[in-house]
């Protein structure tokens, strides 16, 4: 089981504070990445849509990569899930988020795949906060996430390297999959608030 070190967890919340974005090139360890990568070929991969709920809907000129969604079903998954676990409550002691659970999906993009520029979340519509991408592999070439920042700007090209993460605020930086030229393997995941209704917590998608 890996564990955020002190180390890992000051560079997280000092760049966080500052731009409200962090990358960490080496955030999973070797053994879990190979579990994981494990893991996700035993996953029956359905392509991805666009939209939550009722607005849910599949549109390959959008995007066209192949997801399927962590529940915690195999010890992999139950390590990463936990990992993330300490990184919510890390951001809710540092910086009284609220943040109230995650959930994320394996992301799969073979050569052409891409998913257009937008935003996770809304102001006032997504109980979306953060965003993260954690990535599997490191393809030759191809799929960069590129950030954007709140003038539609670009900020950060940020190429695919097996163990990194990527973190930033839903609602705030748009963002984009360039075109895959090989298979690029990784976990997209959001921390959530609770937008609850007389008590019912809010489901996730």
């Amino acid at each position: 089981m890996s564990s955020i070190t002190v180390a890992t967890w000051e560079q997280l919340a000092s760049a966080f504070y500052q731009h409200g974005w962090v990358w960490l090139p080496h955030f999973l360890s070797p053994a879990l990445i190979a579990a994981l990568c494990d893991d996700l070929q035993q996953q029956q991969l359905r392509s991805a849509g666009v939209g939550r709920q009722q607005d849910h809907l599949q549109n390959q000129q959008i995007r066209r990569d192949q997801t399927a969604w962590l529940d915690g079903s195999s010890s992999a998954q139950q390590d990463y899930l936990q990992l993330m676990q300490q990184l919510q409550q890390a951001f809710n002691q540092r910086f009284f988020l609220g943040l109230f659970d995650y959930e994320c999906h394996y992301a799969r993009y073979q050569q052409g795949d891409f998913y257009q520029k937008h935003l996770d979340a809304f102001r006032g519509r997504s109980n979306r906060v953060l965003t993260t991408v954690t990535y599997l592999n490191t393809p030759e070439s191809g799929g960069e996430l590129v950030l954007y920042d709140e003038q539609d700007q670009l900020l950060q090209r940020l190429p695919p390297a097996a163990g990194g993460l990527i973190l930033f605020e839903s609602e705030r930086f748009p963002h984009e999959v360039l075109p895959a030229t090989s298979e690029r393997l990784s976990i997209a995941g959001w921390f959530r608030r609770n937008n609850s209704l007389q008590g019912m917590v809010d489901p996730g998608t």
